[in-house]
């Protein structure tokens, strides 16, 4: 995976200009205080080179017992480069809280600012705020933001979204006198049924909530569904639990979306029993006035010099509570730069790489478990 030869220090003129400051002609020259008998002479037999999972696997093979856990459902096992962790565990990022005066926070405010760059790009979207606290919660707050919206009090709900998803934006909504309207799934093929949904539809639907993909790994038609939906002037909300799956995938910004949250923890997150994990928020720049949390926006101070603050942050804390656009008190910053570095590290290709990693796999599993 990659070309091992990056990460080797030293080039061949790095060498050469180093063998020349102290007076040597060759490397083997640094050695002469070595008997020969005590050098190595041939080549040492050792296998081919392993990429960082390749070898960290290797070492788990070493183990006598090594469970796997095959349980998913929102909260996904995937390999972490070990730049992750060293570099959030650095005291600039890893003690760092609401960067409230950006004259001394620039470092965190361009972290988010890249995070929320990354995210528009995995989702296909044009505005992210700089995170919430799981993709639950998102898309819960992706419905209260389509009712500031269209001010309607009818939401459709996709039964093939996560059950979990389902029963958190079922709390949110209780005390809004919102009403939820369950989408039935084919029981075929595990795909919402857009029948279904085209005879719930009319002008009084606030919001349509489609995952893609959906609890069961199905992908879902969300162009098609999000034309029905503009028709009778509703809010097309698109959630997701795997957000590697857009290595490979249409984003749903493409598709037509108007709001798409989800989960982040495959990005680089370990598992952790449970949290924190990674809420994932991006939208249309014509509602970003409607959308909750914070965002880093980019400026340049007196001087032209480029910077970056809080910007929008219409949450309880910083305006009257009754004007707020939510309840979400804070972020996972230290999460969502887990996302940035793991993003960073991968690339565009590396991405796609990973999610097609993980189709192959997933295909195999299938295939294991039903012989």
């Amino acid at each position: 995976m990659g070309n091992f030869t990056r990460y080797i220090p030293h080039t061949p003129e790095d060498i050469r200009r180093m063998l020349e400051t102290i007076g040597v002609q060759r490397v083997e020259d640094l050695f002469v205080t070595i008997p020969m008998k005590n050098r190595l002479t041939k080549p040492m037999n050792l296998p081919e080179p392993l990429g960082e999972a390749d070898l960290l696997r290797h070492f788990q093979q070493l183990q006598p017992t090594l469970y796997s856990s095959f349980l998913g459902g929102g909260a996904y096992h995937h390999f972490i480069p070990a730049v992750v962790p060293y570099l959030i565990s650095r005291s600039e990022f890893y003690t760092a809280y609401t960067p409230y005066q950006p004259e001394i926070s620039q470092g965190t405010l361009q972290s988010i600012f890249e995070y929320q760059t990354l995210m528009c790009q995995l989702t296909g979207m044009e505005v992210s705020n700089g995170s919430l606290y799981d993709g639950a919660s998102s898309l819960a707050e992706a419905v209260l933001m389509a009712f500031r919206i269209t001010k309607r009090r009818k939401v459709l709900l996709s039964l093939a979204i996560h059950p979990e998803y389902r029963k958190v934006i079922e709390t949110y909504l209780d005390p809004c006198q919102q009403e939820i309207i369950p989408i039935p799934y084919r029981k075929e093929d595990g795909r919402t049924d857009e029948s279904a949904l085209s005879s719930l539809l009319d002008e009084t639907i606030d919001a349509v909530v489609i995952q893609s993909p959906n609890f069961f790994g199905v992908i879902e038609n969300l162009q098609g569904i999000a034309e029905k939906v503009h028709q009778v002037g509703g809010v097309m909300i698109a959630g997701f639990s795997e957000a590697i799956a857009y290595g490979i995938l249409t984003p749903p910004g493409e598709c037509g979306a108007d709001i798409v949250a989800g989960e982040g923890q495959s990005l680089g997150i370990p598992l952790s029993f449970g949290g924190p994990y990674l809420g994932i928020f991006t939208t249309r720049n014509k509602h970003v006035r409607s959308m909750p949390g914070r965002l880093v926006g980019e400026t340049v101070d007196l001087e032209g010099k480029r910077g970056f603050v809080l910007t929008l942050a219409t949450r309880e804390q910083h305006i009257r509570r009754e004007k707020a656009t939510s309840n979400i008190c804070t972020n996972e910053a230290l999460c969502a730069l887990m996302a940035t570095i793991y993003l960073s590290c991968l690339g565009r290709e590396g991405l796609k790489e990973v999610a097609m990693m993980n189709l192959s796999k997933a295909e195999y599993a299938k295939k294991a478990a039903s012989r």
